[in-house]
């Protein structure tokens, strides 16, 4: 048997030295480092090399979730061998969404372990009838040790396995604490070795600190497989799940669900949430196409200008990026002649959700206008354009499909960049090119129909505001 050697490693920053000190080398912070006992790794003959087209294996076939928008955001679905990480804030519904999985696995003849280091077998037992999973076959352990969570994994030759949480969960070989940089990095470790040499796919829920990011090192995110991240606007009882990191997918993928009595329920048209507008047009509103991950999601940007009482103008955004915003500031006063540098202005994507593509700059710059001069925008009208500091408008990706999106959600008009002009009409939308955001601002105000000028009701599809 190898020898144990000894290690002292840092709670704060997970670095390790082989001799106690008072101060961590690494982070410089103080009275944090803790001894640890791991085996020497022995001898052992190395893999032999296989060329790449030998080594490559037939893709196994993936797991459905039992949720079109998870399956989504993970790349088909569950992939096995896998292991993915959940994180988001406390009773945001990681419980709920993986207890819903595991139950879904499980009535399909497999064999699934949740084990729950939170809560005890009877209180999982009361949130699965809540949300009408009482009947499900699905195991349950209540237990934190890892080591025996792996065993009895193993002996019941588990599908899936569901650890709740892995801030819970400690391993025999550490001797500190559960939730410690030390034990959370084995613990992952041993995890993802045991996902890949029998196959069980391993979904991991990830406590948050206060700025968002999940607790513990950095090294958790570059161990496991996918990075799930929870969102949601306060108040709001719709959630979102971000792909941060995806090896069997794309990232940035979204997935869109509604918390109800039973649970979380997928949002099959998102774009509704983001489209919740007032019965009249009002000055300053105006909906553009984003793309996120691999869909086109139509969303209201709002504008507010008003003249400065004090100080220095004030710019805020939310959702957006400030600097962005100021950028076009300057582009809007030196090529289209509407200063505000005497006014505070604010902007915000409605619905919570951030933006992180340059499609909402001639949106923006629009709305702006509208607010300045008080000239609402049609409800029919839709724009999307990325503006350069020579004041071009200039085109984004996927432009087409973004088009045919927002005739689906029933506008008739488009302000576009002229290279995203569809070579053939798009049935029910007009588009209107432009090159300049001077002539985009005129096309938004005086050259549509008159009978987008007349501001029509909403049109089918978009909600009301309620």
């Amino acid at each position: 048997m190898a020898r144990p050697s000894i290690v002292f490693i840092c709670s704060a920053c997970g670095g390790h030295t082989p001799k106690w000190q008072g101060q961590c080398p690494s982070c410089g912070q103080w009275n944090v480092l803790e001894r640890c006992e791991a085996p020497r790794p022995g001898a052992r003959a190395p893999e032999p090399a296989a060329p790449l087209a030998l080594a490559a294996t037939p893709e196994p076939a993936r797991c459905s979730s039992g949720q079109g928008e998870l399956d989504r955001v993970l790349g088909g679905g569950i992939v096995p061998g896998s292991v993915t990480l959940l994180g988001g804030d406390p009773g945001i519904g990681k419980s709920t969404l993986l207890l819903q999985v595991a139950a879904h696995v499980a009535a399909g003849a497999r064999a699934v372990l949740y084990a729950s280091g939170e809560e005890s077998a009877s209180q999982v037992a009361l949130r699965a009838r809540r949300l009408g999973l009482a009947a499900s076959p699905l195991e349950v352990l209540p237990e934190t040790h890892l080591e025996t969570v792996l065993k009895r994994s193993a002996e019941r030759k588990a599908a899936l396995l569901v650890i709740d949480s892995i801030q819970t969960v400690r391993s025999g070989e550490m001797e500190s604490g559960a939730g410690a940089v030390s034990q959370l990095r084995e613990c992952t470790a041993q995890l993802v070795r045991f996902a890949k040499s029998t196959g069980t796919a391993a979904l991991l829920i990830g406590h948050v600190t206060k700025d968002g990011a999940i607790a513990g090192p950095r090294v958790l995110e570059h161990l496991v497989d996918t990075v799930l991240y929870f969102e949601n606007e306060a108040g709001s009882r719709f959630r979102i799940v971000r792909a941060t990191k995806n090896r069997f997918g794309a990232v940035n993928e979204l997935a869109f669900f509604a918390m109800s009595d039973t649970g979380l329920k997928e949002v099959r048209n998102p774009s509704a949430i983001f489209l919740a507008r007032a019965a009249q047009p009002a000055a300053g509103s105006i909906v553009t196409v984003v793309r996120e991950g691999g869909r086109p999601l139509l969303i209201e940007l709002q504008a507010l200008v008003d003249r400065m009482r004090f100080g220095a103008p004030r710019r805020i955004a939310q959702g957006l990026d400030a600097n962005r915003l100021a950028m076009l500031l300057a582009v809007l006063s030196r090529h289209a002649a509407v200063s505000l540098h005497e006014h505070d202005v604010f902007v915000n994507a409605v619905g919570g959700v951030r933006i992180e593509e340059t499609a909402w700059d001639l949106p923006v710059l629009i709305a702006l206008a509208s607010s300045l001069e008080t000239r609402p925008v049609p409800d029919s009208l839709v724009s999307f354009g990325e503006v350069g500091l020579t004041g071009e408008v200039r085109p984004v990706a996927y432009g087409e499909e973004r088009l045919k999106e927002a005739a689906k959600q029933g506008f008739r008009h488009a302000v576009v960049p002229r290279e995203n002009a569809p070579r053939k009409p798009i049935e029910g939308i007009g588009v209107i090119a432009v090159a300049r955001v001077d002539e985009a601002l005129g096309a938004a105000f005086s050259r549509l129909p008159a009978a987008a000028r007349s501001a029509p009701p909403p049109p089918q599809g978009v909600p009301a505001r309620s």
